[in-house]
């Protein structure tokens, strides 16, 4: 009796859209509110201006807009959707998921549709998921989103972090394929960094009540010397394992393409890695540190650069800590 043996699916980035609030929070604006310049915030982290949300509008109006944005660009029909993943570290409520939300905005029916939350390593997370489902052979066609309102945790006095974060969305359709696009990922987390990157309110440990209205554990916390020097060691140290995992010499990476936080780590991941000079694709001067939107925005951003077949390599690091590295072939 003979085996049907099934052909195996590979998950490839065949889509991808992207939105960020039209608000722009630039250090002029924070030069009035905190001491600081703008030369001050350009030299520590490359940041001019950020993107601000309104404040009557929530994570899945951004995620909304990154996939009409996709939608526009190619030619994809959401009744086609078996499953939308959702990386967010702000949804719009406890619950339900911010992902049955864009479901509902959308008429998207009957998917498969969650949130995930590795802060602002969620879209590598989210994309590793994703092309799992597709390598199961149970999916064809799932939207991964990347999408935070994290300014609604910024103290906008306090300018260890007023002077970082934006809102925004990214969005990729990830369709099954013959050819293999998502290569690899190394995706690591401790519990080591809990104390140095967190926003304590809101959780059922410290829940809202109305002493912790005007309480600074509503805002996002960071120590941000430990968070830099763990980040640059983390995400150098898992590219290059995925480098030799897939015995691949950093020569042959057309593409780096890192999470946005600071463009001090970023330049230091690339010296660390010995990636050229003009490979690595950066946009944090315009939107600062969106979290788990950084990634799939700067990949956006920067469609016009990516050529079929290119080898690109994602990385990220965030609250936890979290961490990892993917590999892709750009298939678009």
């Amino acid at each position: 009796m003979s085996t049907k043996i099934e052909k195996k699916n590979y998950a490839a980035i065949t889509a991808i859209g992207g939105y960020v609030p039209e608000h722009r929070r630039t250090n002029l604006e924070l030069e009035q509110l905190t001491e600081t310049s703008d030369e001050w915030i350009v030299k520590r982290t490359g940041i001019k201006e950020r993107r601000i949300l309104d404040a009557d509008l929530g994570t899945s109006d951004m995620a909304v807009g990154a996939i009409e944005n996709l939608l526009e660009n190619y030619s994809k029909k959401l009744e086609d959707l078996e499953a939308v993943l959702v990386a967010t570290s702000t949804p719009d409520m406890p619950m339900p998921a911010t992902a049955n939300i864009i479901c509902e905005k959308l008429n998207i029916k009957n998917v498969l549709a969650f949130d995930l939350n590795a802060a602002c390593s969620g879209f590598l997370y989210a994309l590793d998921m994703g092309a799992s489902l597709i390598e199961s052979n149970r999916f064809k066609n799932v939207l991964v989103i990347g999408a935070d309102k994290i300014s609604t945790y910024v103290n906008i006095h306090d300018r260890t972090t007023n002077i970082l974060f934006g809102d925004g969305a990214g969005a990729v359709w990830l369709e099954a394929s013959e050819e293999p696009g998502i290569l690899d990922a190394k995706l690591l987390s401790n519990g080591d960094g809990r104390e140095f990157l967190n926003i304590e309110a809101g959780g059922t440990l410290y829940p809202y009540d109305y002493e912790l209205v005007g309480s600074e554990k509503r805002f996002i916390k960071q120590e941000g010397k430990v968070v830099f020097k763990h980040a640059i060691e983390a995400m150098s140290k898992t590219c290059l394992q995925i480098l030799e995992e897939n015995q691949l010499s950093i020569d042959e990476i057309d593409w780096l393409i890192p999470h946005q936080a600071n463009k001090r780590i970023i330049e230091a991941v690339g010296r660390e890695i010995k990636i050229a000079e003009g490979k690595t694709l950066i946009n944090i001067e315009h939107y600062g540190n969106t979290i788990a939107a950084t990634i799939p925005l700067c990949i956006w951003e920067n469609t016009h650069q990516l050529k079929k077949g290119d080898l690109v390599m994602l990385t990220a690091f965030g609250a936890g800590f979290s961490w990892g590295a993917s590999l892709l072939r750009w298939a678009i």
